[in-house]
């Protein structure tokens, strides 16, 4: 009885533990996305638009453009056109219409705490 508990339960490790979330990350290379964010505790939404070459970003009546450079299907960087800042994107998981990521400053500076956050983008075209 108990190797069967035993052998259950290691089973049961091993099958979490293989689990891998769904990562379809060239469905989300290109497109229409939006995205919600929190300036002052307010939560607003932007939108942006990727091509092969740039994302365009529209949020709080502001438009940003940067190049976009893909590490890898499911990492890329966004070099701000105007102020050459770098920041480094890596897609977690994606589900039909969204994906789940996480950014961070693609330049260390050892005077500054690196901050690593996450955020959802949502397809819209």
């Amino acid at each position: 009885m108990i190797k069967k508990i035993t052998l259950g339960i290691l089973l049961l490790c091993v099958a979490i533990s293989c689990y891998q979330p769904q990562r379809d990350c060239k469905a989300f290379k290109t497109g229409e996305f939006t995205f919600n964010y929190k300036i002052n505790g307010e939560t607003k939404t932007g939108t942006f638009i990727r091509d092969a070459n740039y994302s365009i970003d529209y949020y709080d009546n502001k438009i940003d453009s940067a190049s976009i450079r893909w590490v890898n299907d499911c990492e890329f960087v966004l070099k701000d056109i105007h102020s050459n800042t770098a920041i480094h994107y890596k897609i977690l998981s994606t589900t039909n219409d969204s994906y789940t990521f996480e950014y961070k400053s693609a330049v260390k500076d050892e005077n500054k705490k690196l901050i690593v956050k996450t955020g959802t983008a949502t397809k819209t075209k």
